[in-house]
């Protein structure tokens, strides 16, 4: 417990309830905390998650948030969809409450080793990533945080020999006070969130609170080719650099093929780039950024280079679906801002029809205008962003209004040609349309597996009216 802090008998007011409140709630319950645990929703919409929070003595305020709750506590712990500049949670912290993110409260009772990884693309594979290596080398390995699992129910599981590799949103870094990595790795920074924070400075130094902590005993890791990600390098702690563009003093680069570690000197080839199964440049810089970290962990470069050979991938990332008809199918639902989109393009040559749209989170929409007058042959428009992103890209590409994904993979289906791509890269938030982008990737993975069974039967029945 690095930071230890008394729960037993505090009063703890819990903001929002969907998976990260309810295991905070229930973490502090446990400790003897008196919790109340508040959410804007109804107890309908709510009844798995209350019946559990009051089995275990939480008290449940629902459907409003009144601000007399905010004004009784001892702590607040709002959930990473509760905007830090809430204004219940600015007056609470202007009254002297302490508000933290439940990262910092997980923190404060985690064991082991912490590798933070954050940036506004690439966090989810470069915390797999990391995450398979030191398995497959043999650490007792936790994988949590933004990537599904909340920090706070990971507590229990952690040990002194534990090492846990964590992913870490802005939103969730924004409210921390101690939370200090061991290893902190900033991926890259480009606009996202900017309906949350407002502005690019806002967002970069929520990001880079990551740092805040570190001590000499501790290691940054950044970006060398990001220029928005450079500056924020930390003067504290030992900073590493990855680079698929030019040699490092410390890190990791590309050289002649392959990737070399750089540290205290001496140059080490860890893999040749051309064993990496992943798509992409963006994922050459994931891969180069989980080498680093993993390496600094403990894992050698034999370990390392098994693992890298041997990671599938991660589900909504650029992920293969099916080739129907000599046309590939893509999985981006995670690109759900500009600037992963634009990755996601640049992983094909061309013949790409590109499914883009859903909520919009101030995204500039003409960035990806290159990208698709080069790369691709027509764009599908779905969600309530539609009409935005068409009148940023006009001109650039074709473009067909589906308003449904359901719609957008039928007009795909039926205008694609052998040798082009279909790709769901959509540059938005989901929640127009779907639960989350998790639930919107099945969707798609659903209806071209659909594609597949009818191009299937087809060929079963034109294969029985010939005779061969």
């Amino acid at each position: 417990m690095p930071n230890g802090v008394e729960l037993k008998g505090k009063r703890v007011l819990v903001v929002g309830l969907a998976r990260t409140g309810v295991a905070t709630a229930l973490f502090c319950a446990k400790r003897g905390a008196r919790v109340t645990a508040t959410d804007t929703r109804s107890e309908s919409e709510l009844r798995e998650a209350v019946s559990k929070l009051r089995a275990a003595g939480v008290s449940c305020e629902l459907g409003v948030c009144a601000d007399a709750l905010f004004s009784e506590q001892d702590l607040i712990i709002p959930s990473p969809g509760v905007p830090a500049d809430a204004p219940q949670l600015l007056a609470a912290l202007a009254s002297g409450a302490v508000v933290w993110s439940e990262i910092e409260l997980a923190f404060r009772f985690l064991s082991g080793k912490l590798i933070g990884i954050t940036g506004a693309n690439g966090k989810t594979t470069t915390t797999s990533l990391v995450g398979h290596i030191l398995r497959r080398a043999g650490f007792s390995t936790i994988l949590a945080g933004n990537i599904g699992t909340p920090l706070i129910a990971c507590v229990e599981d952690s040990r002194d020999d534990t090492v846990t590799v964590a992913e870490l949103s802005s939103f969730q870094l924004e409210l921390t006070t101690a939370f200090r990595p061991n290893i902190a790795v900033f991926l890259n920074l480009t606009p996202d969130h900017l309906d949350r924070h407002h502005t690019m400075e806002a967002y970069g130094a929520a990001k880079a609170k990551i740092f805040a902590n570190q001590t000499e005993r501790d290691v940054a890791v950044l970006n060398a080719d990001d220029a928005a990600t450079a500056p924020y390098a930390p003067s504290a702690p030992q900073v590493y650099w990855f680079s698929r563009k030019q040699r490092v003093g410390q890190g990791a680069f590309v050289k002649d093929g392959q990737i070399i570690f750089r540290g205290d000197g001496e140059e080490q080839a860890m893999l040749r780039v051309e064993e990496i199964s992943l798509v992409g440049a963006h994922n050459l810089e994931n891969v180069l950024a989980s080498v680093v970290a993993a390496k600094l962990a403990g894992a050698d470069a034999r370990q390392i280079e098994d693992a890298v050979k041997n990671f599938a991938g991660v589900e909504h990332r650029l992920e293969f679906v099916a080739e129907i008809g000599g046309v590939r199918y893509y999985n981006d639902s995670k690109a759900t801002n500009v600037d992963a989109t634009q990755k996601a393009l640049q992983a094909f040559p061309g013949c790409v029809l590109v499914i883009l749209g859903g909520q919009d989170k101030a995204g500039d929409y003409a960035a990806l205008r290159e990208d698709l007058s080069q790369r691709a042959n027509l764009a599908l428009l779905i969600g309530s962003a539609a009409e935005k992103i068409a009148g940023h890209i006009a001109g650039s590409v074709a473009v067909e209004h589906a308003k449904t994904l359901e719609r957008a993979v039928e007009c795909a289906a039926h205008t694609a040609r052998p040798g082009d791509v279909v790709l769901l890269a959509p540059a938005c938030a989901s929640f127009d349309q779907f639960e989350n982008y998790e639930h919107r990737g099945r969707v798609f993975k659903e209806l071209v597996h659909k594609l597949a069974e009818r191009a299937a039967v087809s060929a079963a029945a034109a294969t029985t009216l010939t005779g061969k």
